[in-house]
């Protein structure tokens, strides 16, 4: 309660919340405890609506992805499970990040694919010589597979 009390009077500066890392590894019982009476002090002493505004600075986002993962879906849901279970679901924006995950995992998808397109594009203009290095590659890797089968044989 008293870090709550002294980040609500701003005699701690919020960034200190950064250290608090909620996801199903770092946490222990004494964390979760520790961070659900953290937020209750806040929301009581700010209310809803000024601890949402504070914690959607965009200033302030990098200090706050370690309380909010946005890294992987079962670190995503276990800090939604967490801010339901103690009644604070409405301070944070994970459930409409979840929703929109997959648009967000094609558009990812689809830049990658873009840059590697882009790479492939530019090494076909690289002239004979990369079309030749490629053909020996091919050829000496299908000459390799078929000493192997004739190996294979022998043995058989």
């Amino acid at each position: 309660m008293l870090f709550g009390q002294l980040l609500s009077t701003g005699a701690l500066p919020w960034h200190v919340l950064a250290y608090i890392r909620l996801n199903v590894e770092d946490t222990t019982s004494s964390s979760r405890i520790f961070t659900k009476t953290l937020f209750l002090k806040l929301s009581d002493d700010l209310g809803i609506k000024e601890l949402n505004e504070r914690l959607q600075d965009p200033t302030m986002q990098e200090s706050f992805e370690s309380i909010f993962p946005k890294d992987n879906l079962k670190n995503i849901r276990f800090a939604i499970n967490f801010f339901t279970e103690i009644s604070l679901a409405g301070i944070t924006n994970l459930r409409e990040y979840l929703k929109n995950m997959p648009r967000l995992i094609l558009q990812k998808q689809k830049k990658v694919l873009e840059s590697e397109s882009g790479l492939s594009s530019g090494s076909d203009n690289s002239g004979p010589e990369s079309d030749s290095e490629s053909d020996s590659s091919s050829s000496s890797s299908s000459d390799e597979s078929n000493r192997e089968k004739r190996k294979r044989r022998r043995r058989s």
